[in-house]
């Protein structure tokens, strides 16, 4: 039989932590909702980017009640956005690209990731930030580096560093991209897939693109995209290399495939399948940016701003470095491919 105060105290023991979590995940929503609405104000700054800026200048501010919410937003909200983000692009639109193009993403990717981490090492800055620097760069800006946080144990000041670096750069090459482009005589297709393979976000990618006009903007986001797609291998490796390395020593071996990852895969295939109505696509679209702000904002909430000036120059040359390195290997492999 059970006793009556069995289910109080079972009741109780229920409701702790969502009283423990709730004034984090109010105040991850209040600066959700900001970020949001700076990006409103001035389209340039992304919602992420604000999010992240946000989260660092108020942190140290922050009541210590608040940090067990914004601790599980960033884990939790991060790791959803990353399987959402899945439902962005379909295998069809890859394969569409043709051979040539895909291979020439591939290239792109693997040579900016590995000669970043190679960068980072002569430039001597830490590892953790060398590796998002690299992730970011590479791949998709912000979600990746916050992505790849969450199979490694990088500083918060390194994670905060790369996504400062990535809008830095990313927003340089807005007015680089096509700069350049009209100086070499580049067609609109080939800017567009240019802009595609060399910017780091999104939206930073539109907005260099959207001077060859849209066609330019509708290759690039496809390329863009495709970027994306190798996020998931990318985090993989990285967490099979943890597993090898810290699993003897802490007994707690990280899953050889992420879980988040597996369900990134998931919603491509759901996404390639054609059962999934517009309406929903753009619903997810906005859902995975709301998670991925929420979490940036509680991941910079942690941040000492001591620490992340830290990084200075040595950061500083190693994201100018990295953008190059993307820039010429995509410039280079369209070349390749004839594009």
């Amino acid at each position: 039989m059970i006793k009556p105060g069995h289910l109080v105290g079972r009741s109780t023991a229920a409701a702790r932590p969502v009283r423990s979590l709730a004034p984090g995940l109010l105040v991850a929503a209040i600066g959700t909702a900001t970020a949001f609405s700076v990006n409103k104000l001035v389209p340039a700054v992304s919602a992420l980017t604000a999010a992240v800026v946000l989260g660092v200048a108020v942190g140290g501010r922050l009541p210590v009640k608040t940090r067990e919410g914004l601790g599980w937003a960033t884990k939790k909200f991060l790791r959803l956005g990353v399987v959402l983000l899945g439902l962005q692009l379909g295998l069809g639109e890859v394969f569409g690209l043709g051979a040539g193009k895909v291979l020439a993403v591939v290239v792109t990717v693997l040579v900016a990731f590995f000669g970043t981490l190679l960068l980072g090492r002569l430039i001597r800055v830490s590892k953790g930030l060398a590796l998002m620097v690299a992730t970011g760069f590479s791949i998709c800006g912000a979600s990746a580096i916050a992505a790849m946080d969450s199979v490694t144990e990088s500083d918060r000041e390194d994670v905060a560093t790369a996504v400062t670096l990535v809008t830095l750069y990313g927003s340089a090459t807005i007015a680089l991209v096509p700069f350049v482009g009209q100086a070499l005589g580049m067609s609109p297709e080939h800017l567009g897939s240019w802009a595609g393979l060399s910017v780091h976000e999104v939206a930073q990618v539109v907005a260099a693109a959207s001077p060859a006009g849209a066609g330019a903007v509708a290759i690039a986001v496809v390329i863009k995209l495709t970027r994306v797609v190798l996020l998931a291998p990318m985090v993989a490796g990285v967490s099979i290399v943890q597993r090898r390395r810290g699993g003897a020593s802490t007994g707690k071996r990280p899953a050889i495939v992420p879980p988040f990852v597996l369900g990134f895969l998931v919603m491509m295939l759901v996404r390639s399948s054609g059962i999934v109505p517009s309406t929903a696509l753009s619903v997810a679209k906005v859902g995975t940016t709301l998670l991925f702000a929420a979490a940036l904002f509680g991941l910079g909430s942690g941040v000492k701003i001591g620490a992340l000036l830290r990084a200075g120059r040595r950061g500083l040359a190693l994201g100018a470095l990295s953008t190059l390195l993307v820039a010429v290997v995509g410039y280079g492999a369209l070349a390749v491919v004839g594009v």
